[in-house]
């Protein structure tokens, strides 16, 4: 118990008829950065709400820091901090303005209050946009506030929900680094959620890939992508400049095959298992009169693992076109597209 941070147990949420968050159990050890991965409708940042104590559990119970969410939200929001995607700030007050009214609510005391915020501003280099309204920042700026207005109390365990959607690549960068730091310098236990694969697999020590309101896989994310290594399943990646939809149907129709996902006009990414898949495949794209230009296999991914274990992409929901053929097995063949 002494080294849990979050303990769920069963979690449930319900929406009428609708179940969001489907029994959900597992265990955050104090100091970890422990990841949701999934795509947006996966459950998610519902689930960080009920942890927040911001929506009660249907079912099952959770302890934050110790403390029951449903029995004991005060001493809860005593010990955390919550950066939603849904950023909480006021446009017509200054950056120190927000900061002090953010501060004031946990009773701070106001001298230690304002070098709380002075500290905050320049570990975040804001230090000289302070007295300028947030309502002029970039979003950028606004989040690198919106992330230390969390930590003005100093809190144990901070929730990041999607911290970096829709930011620019800078921005997104600093973020990152920022929870890194704050992670390693102050042992902050910190709980994300994102469907940014690059992101999870960058900053967690931990992730539970979450898929219609389940966790279908948790672990670290290098024993994550021995799922496929473990599996004989080898990541093939094709350059060929003449997709046609029979191509595609002829390698999805190999033995070998489990995921076929045409990637772009040009590129195709195979999931096939055993030794000769990779021959298996290039014969499949010349006996249709297919060119390759390159092929690679690669090794897995976070994005892989998903696809393998779920049978759909993580980002999904912002695809074009996306279609999949249902499988006759649990990992049988599946074919995608993202061509516009």
């Amino acid at each position: 118990m002494a080294d849990v941070a979050i303990r769920a147990t069963n979690l449930v949420k319900k929406f009428r008829d609708f179940v969001a968050v489907d029994h959900l159990s597992f265990e955050v050890k104090k100091g970890e950065i422990f990841g949701f991965l999934g795509p947006n409708g996966a459950g998610k940042t519902t689930t960080i709400r009920m942890l927040c104590t911001l929506s009660s559990p249907t079912e099952g119970s959770a302890t934050v820091a110790g403390f029951d969410v449903a029995h004991q939200g005060d001493k809860v929001r005593e010990h955390i901090g919550l950066v939603s995607e849904k950023m909480i700030m006021y446009d017509r007050l200054t950056a120190y303005e927000n900061l002090r009214l953010f501060g004031e609510l946990y009773n701070i005391p106001r001298k230690a209050l304002r070098e709380r915020i002075d500290e905050l501003l320049k570990v975040v280099n804001m230090e000289k946009w302070a007295d300028h309204q947030i309502g002029t920042f970039s979003t950028g700026m606004k989040q690198r506030i919106n992330v230390i207005r969390a930590l003005l109390n100093e809190p144990e365990i901070l929730f990041l929900d999607e911290p970096t959607l829709g930011l620019d690549p800078q921005s997104t960068n600093e973020i990152r680094d920022f929870a890194r730091s704050i992670n390693d310098d102050a042992g902050t236990t910190i709980i994300l959620t994102t469907h940014a694969m690059a992101e999870a697999d960058m900053l967690c020590d931990r992730i539970s890939i979450v898929d219609y309101g389940k966790i279908v896989a948790l672990d670290t994310p290098s024993n994550l992508k021995k799922v496929i290594i473990g599996a004989d399943t080898n990541v093939i990646e094709l350059d060929v400049p003449n997709i046609t939809p029979t191509l595609v149907s002829d390698i999805q129709s190999l033995s070998c095959t489990q995921t076929v996902t045409v990637e772009d006009e040009t590129h195709i990414k195979v999931h096939a298992s055993g030794d000769e898949s990779c021959d298996n495949v290039i014969d499949a794209v010349r006996s249709g009169a297919g060119q390759i230009r390159s092929i690679h296999n690669v090794e897995p991914t976070l994005e892989d693992v998903f696809l393998y274990l779920t049978g759909h992409e993580v980002r999904e929901q912002v695809a074009d076109k996306v279609t999949t053929k249902e499988p006759s097995s649990r990992h049988g063949p599946r074919v995608q597209s993202r061509i516009r």
